[in-house]
């Protein structure tokens, strides 16, 4: 099984989103993912656990970490979401960046568009990579 982490500075809002969508849309027999962030905050932000509600997954639950040597540890695959130069790296894993403004305090209507980017790029991940249920 692959293990792809979504990393971000804050794991507050892209990071989340893109576990959430890969893990609801992935084949869990062939993949699962892990959100994390390089300066954790204290929550989701509520912006975000709104959009996400609306498309009907919960985040309620979800509480920013760190990304760590363990977290790491067994994954194939980093995906950072435009985080620049405060973007984490980890040696040996396959990368990618998706270069996706930070929703934070932006008005919803923003937030639904980057929601809905987001799950496009992690349909377009599942399927190139065959794990889409």
């Amino acid at each position: 099984m692959s293990t792809v982490i979504f990393a971000c500075v804050h794991n507050a809002g892209r990071s989340q989103m893109a576990a959430a969508f890969f893990n609801l849309l992935a084949d869990p027999s062939k993949a699962r993912a892990v959100s994390a962030g390089t300066q954790p905050g204290a929550r989701v932000h509520p912006e975000v656990l709104a959009v996400m509600a609306e498309a009907g997954v919960d985040l309620s639950g979800a509480q920013p970490q760190r990304l760590t040597d363990e977290l790491a540890q067994g994954a194939q695959w980093l995906i950072t979401m435009g985080c620049g130069d405060a973007c984490p790296f980890v040696p040996g894993l396959k990368r990618g960046d998706w270069p996706l403004e930070d929703p934070k305090g932006k008005p919803l209507e923003r937030v639904r568009e980057i929601r809905d980017e987001v799950r496009a790029r992690v349909l377009e991940l599942l399927t190139r990579e065959g794990w889409a249920r």
